[in-house]
């Protein structure tokens, strides 16, 4: 009789389990595609090896045994896409696509992007440069970072003479640098040609997140937090860069920086979202 009387409190028990379980599964489970929008940040966070990288700070060693201090470190990142599980994308309109992230104005770090569709992404995809329908634009379309003016003593992305954008550029010092003055310059652009052809050092970047996810919803703004390695624009798939060898490469030496080009693809990491 106690055990009859017992029975009902038990299954009520069970089911009540049942469904808390329930609601914990959808909770983290994907969040659905709807109409809703939201939005999303990707950090940009540059590094040397496994420590932050200061401008002008303490020097490190590069893949050739060299020693070097970066002072500048710019580069452009376009054409960004959102990836999901089941293939597919969402491609951020072009407009509100080009970023130029500067290691000295830590803002330019943080990419946000804005009217997302809700929903679960995966990954992510851009372009490290600048596109050639877009180098190739009339000056008054191309505002904003695109925005061609500025000095090349400062911070210009640009070269006038050669009518295209610097896609990385990377400056410091070394004792293998210039024998003058320890310098070194790594300005590596080049979309392929606009009368005449040349290499095209435009890359194409590609990070899934692993087992970790991007959930974007309308109270909910996901942060990708990415790592820049400094150390893979000296060694990677391309070139092991040697500074005493090339302590200045730019558009004269197309070679040299489509293989820095190749490189350079290979240092960006997905560190963790929050």
């Amino acid at each position: 009789m106690k055990l009859s009387r017992a029975l009902p409190a038990m299954l009520a028990a069970v089911v009540g389990m049942l469904m808390l379980a329930s609601c914990e599964s959808e909770a983290q489970g994907p969040v659905p595609s709807t109409g809703d929008k939201g939005a999303l940040t990707i950090e940009f966070d540059n590094i040397v090896g496994d420590k932050n990288l200061v401008l002008g700070g303490g020097a490190s060693t590069n893949g050739a045994g060299e020693d070097f201090v970066i002072t500048k470190f710019n580069y452009y990142v376009s054409n960004i896409k959102l990836l999901r599980a089941d293939g597919t994308s969402y491609v951020v309109p072009q407009d509100s696509s080009y970023f130029l992230i500067m290691e000295n104005k830590k803002e330019s770090q943080f990419v946000r992007l804005k009217n997302i569709p809700a929903g679960t992404y995966t990954g992510l995809e851009f372009m490290l440069g600048v596109d050639s329908l877009r180098n190739t634009m009339p000056i008054e379309r191309r505002t904003g970072v695109l925005d061609p003016g500025g000095s090349m003593m400062e911070d210009g992305m640009y070269w006038a003479w050669n009518s295209g954008y610097i896609f990385l550029k990377m400056e410091g010092t070394s004792s293998k640098g210039n024998p003058v003055n320890s310098k070194f310059y790594y300005h590596i652009g080049l979309f392929g040609g606009y009368s005449t052809r040349t290499v095209n050092n435009t890359r194409i970047v590609k990070l899934g997140f692993g087992g970790l996810k991007a959930d974007v919803t309308t109270s909910k703004t996901p942060e990708v937090h990415l790592f820049a390695d400094v150390q893979k624009v000296f060694k990677g798939p391309g070139i092991n860069l040697s500074i005493g060898q090339y302590n200045s490469v730019m558009s004269q030496q197309p070679q040299v920086t489509a293989q820095i080009a190749d490189n350079y693809t290979q240092m960006f990491s997905v560190d963790h979202i929050h």
